[in-house]
């Protein structure tokens, strides 16, 4: 007797509504903040990946090229998503580097559709740095024009 059809049939049309109705019921548990995108996030292909291995039909398991291929899929989104973070902590060093460089300087600022001028007298650090300008604090992104 052919082993591949001893598994045909194995999951009765209950037990495929039974699994129907508890990925429905996973589906509904989600977080409702999480916003609906076409894009696959790390996690996301990670579970399908493990769905997939763990529910591959063990008379025709996935070939190993699939395998790799997928696998090296997963490790590109990694290098990319830790690229992408190192851009973002890049950005936020030159942009504290940008408004250092303001520091003592005549600006231009550009804020709620109205100009400000003044002299740069402190600069914040951190990820979104700000600079002192007659007073109050602006982002540095608000500089529209750095005099001498």
């Amino acid at each position: 007797m052919d082993i591949g059809a001893q598994f045909e049939g194995m999951m009765s049309s209950a037990e495929r509504a039974r699994l129907g109705s508890q990925v429905d019921t996973f589906n509904k548990a989600l977080p409702a903040e999480r916003e609906s995108s076409n894009e696959m996030g790390r996690d996301d292909f990670l579970k399908l990946l493990i769905t997939q291995l763990q529910n591959q039909d063990p008379t025709a398991p996935m070939q190993d090229k699939e395998f790799i291929a997928q696998m090296a899929q997963f490790s590109s989104l990694e290098q990319m998503t830790n690229m992408s973070n190192d851009f973002r902590s890049l950005s936020a060093v030159l942009g504290s580097g940008r408004a250092m460089q303001m520091l003592g300087r005549s600006v231009e600022i550009t804020a709620d559709d109205i100009s400000v001028n003044g002299v740069v007298e402190e600069v914040t650090g951190g990820e979104f740095p700000q600079i002192l300008v007659n007073d109050r604090y602006y982002d540095v992104e608000q500089v529209s024009r750095i005099k001498n």
